[in-house]
């Protein structure tokens, strides 16, 4: 019951249907990634929409019609229920609405544009392929599924499907997430031998392997952070404009300079892109002398929070 309350306390918010938005044009990209460059070339890889491709065409030869986004809806719904109740967690509502949103979305694409329409024959494998080669539907579809994962991990929420079963090997099996991760992949790639030849079956543990890394390098550019370091003889008047006009907070440390001896203050702080252009416009402005050094940082965890709800919170103590 607790669990149940928590969920629609997360959809009541205004945040939520905020980031509703986000979540359908992520989950539209990666349908179309699905529906242009998975399916028509059976490129199998380590992902739900992979292993639904396969028992689709299993049931093809059985001379059995069953449309594509209904096996990845009844996979996902299984795997959600696989993970309410072997890992005792709530995935949230989020990743809910995006797991059982993929399907219905192909339906969407095939409906816009089938593929039938624009693939042609790959004169290698004999399959159909939009792009006529497996290497450039390889290429196209992790580009954009990566691009939709990474939007969907910089708002916490998540595409559902693998990221389900990698967290349960996890819990069960106890290998690290991204090991999970690689491990569902490859377990799913090798159901493709079932509908591919050897050579198929190599890509897609390829493009698995490759899409671990493309996500890894979207989401570290939408999660970058700057890590600034400024010496400076007017140190408060940074401060302050780091605390009231950015609202971030910053440390003071005391420093001795190995030159010459002298003690000075070293400010520290976290701050975004745009941030730090502000910080480096009001420095300029001011003719504020300093010894600074910037440096990127990928993931910020503890008392880290959005500029918005920082201003939230210090309007909020102005009216008291």
């Amino acid at each position: 019951m607790n669990k149940i309350l928590d969920t629609l306390s997360v959809v009541k918010t205004t945040k939520f249907w905020k980031e509703l938005v986000i979540m359908t044009l992520g989950m539209f990209v990666a349908a179309a990634a699905v529906y242009y460059f998975l399916l028509p070339s059976k490129l199998i890889i380590g992902s739900i929409s992979g292993l639904s491709i396969v028992i689709t065409s299993l049931f093809e030869i059985a001379g059995i019609n069953v449309g594509l986004s209904t096996v990845i809806m009844v996979i996902n719904a299984i795997l959600l229920i696989l993970a309410w109740v072997l890992i005792g967690k709530e995935f949230g509502a989020k990743t809910v609405y995006t797991a059982m949103i993929l399907g219905p979305l192909t339906d969407v694409w095939k409906a816009i544009l089938p593929w039938e329409a624009i693939a042609n024959m790959n004169p290698t494998t004999g399959s159909p392929s939009v792009m006529g080669d497996p290497w450039l539907d390889l290429c196209c579809f992790v580009l954009l599924l990566s691009a939709s994962q990474a939007l969907m991990f910089s708002i916490n929420a998540s595409t559902g499907g693998l990221d389900i079963l990698a967290k349960i090997v996890n819990k069960y099996l106890h290998f690290d997430i991204g090991a999970s991760v690689s491990i569902a992949g490859a377990i799913i790639c090798c159901t493709a031998f079932f509908i591919n030849d050897f050579r198929m079956v190599v890509i897609g543990l390829i493009g698995t392997w490759i899409n671990g890394l493309v996500v890894d390098y979207f989401t570290a550019s939408l999660n970058n952070r700057k890590r600034v370091c400024i010496v400076s003889k007017d140190y408060e008047r940074i401060r302050q404009f780091i605390i009231s006009d950015l609202q971030r907070g910053c440390t003071l440390y005391e420093v001795i300079g190995g030159y010459t001896n002298e003690k000075s203050i070293e400010l520290e702080a976290l701050l975004t892109k745009d941030e730090f252009s502000k910080l480096m416009a009001f420095m300029k402005d001011n003719e504020i002398h300093a010894f600074m050094t910037a440096g990127n940082v990928s993931e910020v965890y503890g008392l880290w929070t959005k500029h918005s709800t920082r201003r939230h919170a210090k309007e909020q103590a102005e009216q008291r």
